[in-house]
Parts: C-alpha cells; sequence; structure tokens
C-alpha cells in the first residue's frame, strides 16, 4: 500500500518559475462587470509580466475567504504554478457584504476568459500557453462559491474545495446539479466553518459519480491559507483550535490537491490510485471516496467472462482487441488468454485486467489422429497417461476445469509417451486433459473425474 507522497515528488519533472500579472476581465453577459484577477503562471524566469514556458497548462481559479485577500494564499500559487497549472485569483466580493452568486459567476467566467485569451488573444501573455482542462478551487467563502459556479458548468473539469462554508444561495443545494468529479477537503478542528455544519452535507449531495472527502486531522479553518488577520480573529472566537501546524495542514492538502489535479487536469493515470491508497494509507487524515480506481478483474463463470464495473469495456485474446466485444461479459469461442481493457466514468485513462486462459472444449481436428488414454477414471490422487500416434510432436499438457480454466500445464516429452501426474490438489469433480501441438493446437482430448 502506497503512504501519502511529498509534494515534491508529484509535481511535474521540470519545475517551473512562477510568473504574475494582474488582468481585468470583462464579462458582457453581466453588463461587462469588472473582475481584477491575479494571475500566477508557468514562467521562463520569475517576475512580474514575464514570459510564459513552453507549452500549455490547464487553469485552476481559486476563489478567496470572507474578508480575506488573495495574497493569503501564496501557499497554493507556490505549491499549484510550479506544477505546470496556470492559477488565477478573483478579487472581487471582498468586502463585509459580498454576494456569494456574483462571486462564484466570477469563478466560472474566468476559466472562459483566460482560455479564450489562450486561444486567441496574441496579446495576451498566455497567448498559446492555456490548456483544455480546468478546476474550480476555494477557500471558506470561496469554496462555496466555487460549488456555485460548478452547478451545470459543463466547461468545468474538476473541483476542489478548502474549507468550504455554506452559501447563499446555498452551496449545498447546489450540489445536488454538480456531477463533475470533485474533492472536498476540511480541518478536523474548524470552528468556523464545522464540517458536519458545512462540508459533509455539501459532499453527501453532490451528484458526482466520482467524489472523494479529505478531513486533515487536528486541522483548522484559517490554516489552509497563510496568516491573515481577518481569519484568525474570526477563528479566534471560536474553539476547538488545530493541533497541528499551519505547514503540516497545508502539506497534507496539497499533496491530495496535487494527486487530484494531476489525474483529472494531466491525465495522469497513476494518480488516482495513488490518491485512493493514500486516503487508506496516510495517518494524517480521515476520508472517503465513491471513486472506481481498481484495476478490473475478470472471472469464468459456465464459459462466460464476465468483469467488474466499469465504463466502458474491450475484450482482448492474446492481447489484441476482439471486435464488436465491448460488453461487460464475453463468451470465448477460441482457445487463448483473455483479458479485458476498461475506462471509468470522467477519465480517459484505461486499465487492464488479470488474464484467464480458456481453453475450447470442441471436437479434437480430423485431420490429427491420436489416443489419449487416462486412468484409473475415476481417480483419486494421481492419474497415468498414455498418449501417441499424432501427426506432429507433442509439446504440453493442459489440464482445465469443468468452466475451462486451467488447473494445471506440464510439458510432453514426446509422441507414444506414458506420464504419470499428480492431482491431489484438484477439487472433486469433472476435468479434461488436453495434449497440445507445438502450434498450440488441439492434437487429443479426454475427460475424466476426481472422486474422493
Amino acid at each position: 500500500m502506497l503512504v501519502l507522497l511529498c509534494t515534491a515528488s508529484l509535481i511535474d519533472a521540470q519545475s517551473y518559475a512562477v510568473g504574475h500579472v494582474q488582468v481585468t476581465y470583462n464579462d458582457p453577459a453581466r453588463a461587462n462587470r469588472a473582475i481584477q484577477t491575479e494571475i500566477y503562471y508557468p514562467a521562463t524566469t520569475a517576475g512580474e509580466s514575464v514570459p510564459a514556458a513552453a507549452g500549455s497548462y490547464p487553469v485552476i481559479v481559486f476563489g478567496h475567504g470572507f474578508v480575506m485577500v488573495w495574497s493569503a494564499y501564496q501557499n497554493v500559487w507556490e505549491a499549484l504554478v510550479p506544477a505546470g497549472y496556470i492559477v488565477a485569483f478573483p478579487t472581487t466580493e471582498g468586502g463585509f457584504t459580498p454576494v456569494h452568486a456574483n462571486f462564484g459567476a466570477d469563478m466560472a467566467f474566468l476559466v472562459g476568459a483566460i482560455q479564450q485569451d489562450g486561444a486567441s488573444n496574441s496579446s495576451s501573455l498566455l497567448f498559446g500557453h492555456v490548456g483544455s482542462t480546468s478546476a474550480l478551487m476555494g477557500h471558506s467563502m470561496g469554496g462555496g462559491s466555487a460549488f456555485l459556479g460548478a452547478e451545470g458548468n459543463a466547461n468545468i473539469t474538476t473541483m476542489v474545495t478548502y474549507a468550504a462554508a455554506n452559501t447563499n444561495p446555498p452551496s449545498i443545494t447546489a450540489a445536488t446539479n454538480i456531477t463533475i468529479p470533485s474533492l472536498v477537503i476540511a480541518g478536523q478542528n474548524d470552528c468556523v466553518a464545522p464540517p458536519a455544519q458545512h462540508q459533509v452535507p455539501m459532499y453527501d449531495s453532490l451528484a458526482s459519480s466520482c467524489k472523494a472527502y479529505v478531513e486533515i486531522l487536528g486541522g483548522g479553518h484559517c490554516y489552509f491559507a497563510n496568516t491573515n488577520f481577518n481569519c484568525s480573529f474570526g477563528e479566534g472566537t471560536c474553539t476547538p483550535n488545530p493541533t497541528i501546524s499551519r505547514p503540516e495542514q497545508q502539506d497534507a492538502a496539497t499533496d491530495f490537491a496535487l494527486l487530484w489535479l494531476n489525474y483529472y487536469l494531466k491525465n495522469d493515470c497513476r494518480a488516482l490510485t495513488e490518491f485512493s491508497d493514500s486516503l487508506i494509507g496516510s495517518q494524517r487524515i480521515a476520508g472517503t471516496s465513491t471513486c472506481l480506481t481498481a484495476s478490473p478483474v475478470i472471472s469464468l463463470n459456465n464459459n462466460l467472462l464476465q468483469s467488474t464495473s466499469a465504463l466502458s469495456y474491450q475484450w482482448l485474446l492474446n492481447g489484441s482487441p476482439i471486435g464488436g466485444a465491448t460488453s461487460q461479459t464475453y463468451a470465448p469461442t477460441l482457445s487463448g488468454n483473455y483479458a479485458v481493457v476498461v475506462t471509468y466514468p470522467n477519465t480517459p485513462c484505461t486499465d487492464t485486467s488479470n488474464i484467464i486462459n480458456w481453453i475450447s472444449m470442441g471436437t479434437t481436428a480430423p485431420s490429427m489422429p491420436a489416443f489419449i488414454r487416462c486412468f484409473p477414471n475415476p481417480a483419486n490422487s494421481e492419474i497415468s497417461i498414455e498418449y501417441g500416434n499424432t501427426n506432429e510432436c507433442a509439446d504440453q499438457m493442459i489440464i482445465t476445469d469443468s468452466q475451462g480454466r486451467t488447473v494445471k500445464q506440464l510439458p510432453a516429452s514426446d509422441q507414444n509417451s506414458r506420464a504419470g501426474i499428480s492431482i491431489g490438489d484438484l477439487a472433486t469433480g469433472q476435468y479434461f486433459l488436453m495434449l497440445m501441438g507445438e502450434n498450440e493446437n488441439i492434437l487429443a482430448r479426454y475427460s475424466f473425474s476426481v472422486a474422493r
């Protein structure tokens, strides 16, 4: 089982410098509402308005907490930008009477606006550097507003929230209309927006087929950000207090968030498995997930192959796709090694199952006259075998059970041979012994029973 990895091991092989630019976007659908935005991006060198590094990068829009400033989240951009993400912070709704619906709309609008800059605005520093995937993130009020922005929005790939606070209109209600993969991260000792009243009902209400909840043990509300007077003042008026340090809480949040983002925004197919293993193995958190991450498993029952549940299926015979074999079950007709490749919801990643060797129970080809005799029949601990008179040399002997599963595979010496095979480890039932040629064709077949 994997333990939670440190942040340094999760970032791209290249760690990017951090560039910064301030841009004001106007939303024409809301009377050209001005949205001042602080954007941090992978750059060739660190600094203001420096050239972006070669490549294209997913967009993350991060919403600030109540009466908190974007600069309190330096820990966020310093973790995500070097890993190859563009992180944008809207500075709107920063007063004591914020309109949560506007803030959520600002966050959702910025995703499209920044992607548009990357696609068509040649004067933008981000021109040619913005990828097609995106995320809404946020802390406290910004986390709750991310729910409002993600509601019914097909342009958002995933959502990650820190200590999300229920908003007006309710984030909990908005969650019922969110189907994108969503990660809800909470602090166990959050007395400002307690998990039981805020993050847990948001998570429970999500309509996402893949969602995860991570509660950092001993974590508080404000430690998801750097030191901020307004947040610290509010947290100082309630209990319980955090029992871990700010760096410890930020490290835990970043580790889980990066694995999640790398999977959904960068198609890193290992990341969700590592995330799920860490969800179980980490001593820093308690968590749960509905995401399917385990490799598929196929089984054989009455000569019908069946896969565990997934979104789509492609059956393979000896490593090659079988035309039209795209259902959860498949009835094999040819001898060989069978497996299935599956995809899971909300991801382009594929995974391949175990292999089952299936031997056809069809008749021996008449062009290959042979004899094979097993005795005694039924047998108890050993059977004796005589075989010979084939048109080609025997290569191996295979014993299968009544469902076509190989239970023993033994070398065959040559023609006109006799051998003894121990069967003391086989359960009571019917078995088939096949004499196989060098080209894996069946030279002869004999059925026998094990009885005790």
